[in-house]
């Protein structure tokens, strides 16, 4: 029996308000910047959550400059552009459509690439529900390193693919705005369900 690599301990509670309890989805943002660095740790740590195969689908452009933000306003729906051009960086967290290719790099133990290459209906369901899962990963790293998250899916996904990852073979999810948020225009905490009206146990 080998030793395991790591013994989980339970987080502290302080730790799960940050990441869960108390964080909330913000609207408003304050001035102070989100540097580059700290942008590429939020990928660092998100990079290593659980995906199929390790697959690892997810792409993220990050909007920071006044140029990208302006390609990026034309795509939202009205109520979200304000917030989102106020925010000092938002994340186009999309999914690569031939993520395959590169799992001789990333599965090296055996041809997974051949599972997915030209099954068209696997590959969409395969990229979809992985990117979608790094993309919470994303928001949890973010928040782990006292951050705060603006999530959202008001937005025109043609035309961001368009402006983002034209000539690629990736397609957009959702977006995040990432920064330090304000209290202006927080929305009162909405009711989750209850274990029993969501989970039951066989």
């Amino acid at each position: 029996m080998t030793d395991r690599p790591h013994t989980p301990t339970p987080l502290d509670p302080a730790a799960l308000d940050t990441i869960f309890l108390k964080a909330r989805t913000y609207n408003d943002w304050s001035d102070k910047p989100v540097p580059d660095s700290l942008l590429e740790e939020i990928w660092n740590i998100a990079r290593m959550g659980p995906t199929s195969a390790n697959c690892s689908p997810a792409r993220i452009v990050f909007v920071t400059s006044d140029a990208a933000k302006e390609k990026l306003r034309p795509c939202l729906m009205k109520g979200n552009v304000d917030k989102t051009m106020a925010a000092p960086a938002t994340a186009v967290i999309g999914h690569d459509m031939e993520f395959y290719e590169k799992l001789p790099q990333l599965f090296p133990h055996t041809d997974a690439r051949a599972w997915f290459a030209g099954n068209d209906a696997l590959i969409e369901e395969t990229a979809f529900r992985n990117g979608t899962l790094q993309g919470a990963y994303f928001m949890l790293a973010a928040r782990a390193l006292g951050l705060d998250c603006g999530p959202m899916s008001g937005f025109d996904k043609d035309m961001v693919d368009a402006a983002f990852f034209s000539g690629t073979t990736v397609k957009s999810n959702f977006l995040c705005s990432v920064g330090y948020g304000t209290g202006k225009d927080l929305f009162p905490r909405s009711p989750r369900l209850a274990f029993a009206e969501a989970c039951r146990v066989e």
